[in-house]
């Protein structure tokens, strides 16, 4: 489990200190898949980071089964089980996609392991596992070889960050099969994916809405997501918004 207690983030921004998380307290269950969702600008992707100890908050702790990682790096946190996928994940020029796979999972892959990962996460293995990991890789191929690195490190608990950002709607539909197929029967750990899409949103245990730098609701999808797209007008028209845009 990983628990964030009194959470708070302050950032300069124009010369001036501005608060953007607020007293955040949260509780992430094992084994369970969720979404933070919230309008733009809300803190989302920031706490996030803070959770992948990409960012230090300015005050609270976080405790991830039982222990305090409040001061630990990102390195630390990743030895420890937490993996981080990033909004752009990250090319790089004259390694191969079975290399990364490789420093991923910290073993000597066989060609039909790395094709295992790969085809998990809907690529056709044989045509991507000796690719190089740069510019001729599209925004979708990019983020499913990125999800089969978290797949082939197996980390305990895995933060997703926008993952939609930058893909068509082909690459996106696949995208709502992989984290399906992640909750279901693939991946044992917890999941967090920040997204404003309403069809990731409907595949989550539970739900977490951060307005304005604090939570606004958490629960059950059940429960949150009526509410969301009923009451909540700002979080409503980001979901309609970005499907539209896909």
């Amino acid at each position: 489990m990983l628990e964030l207690k009194n959470i708070s983030f302050k950032a300069n921004v124009s010369g001036q200190e501005k608060e953007i998380l607020k007293d955040i307290n949260l509780k992430f269950e094992d084994d369970k898949f969720y979404v933070i969702t919230g309008p733009n600008g809300s803190g989302k992707s920031t706490l996030a980071k803070i959770i992948a100890g990409i960012l230090k908050p300015s005050e609270g702790k976080i405790f991830f089964d039982d222990f305090d990682i409040t001061k630990a790096g990102i390195t630390e946190r990743a030895k420890m089980g937490l993996g981080y996928a990033f909004q752009q994940p990250v090319k790089f020029k004259g390694l191969k996609v079975h290399d990364l796979l490789n420093i991923a999972s910290k073993k000597n892959l066989s060609v039909e392991q790395a094709c295992s990962y790969l085809s998990q996460v809907g690529l056709c293995a044989s045509s991507y596992v000796f690719r190089d990991v740069d510019n001729s890789l599209s925004g979708g191929e990019l983020k499913r070889i990125e999800i089969a690195t978290v797949l082939a490190k197996e980390p305990k608990f895995s933060i997703f960050d926008e993952p939609e950002a930058g893909i068509d709607l082909w690459s996106f539909q696949n995208l709502i099969k992989v984290f399906n197929s992640m909750r279901t029967n693939v991946h044992k750990g917890t999941i967090i994916v920040i997204s404003h899409q309403e069809r990731i949103l409907n595949i989550a245990d539970k739900i977490v809405v951060v307005s304005d730098g604090k939570v606004k609701m958490s629960g059950s999808a059940d429960s949150i997501l009526p509410e969301i797209l009923k009451n909540d007008s700002t979080v409503k028209t980001c979901c309609k918004l970005k499907m539209e845009q896909q």
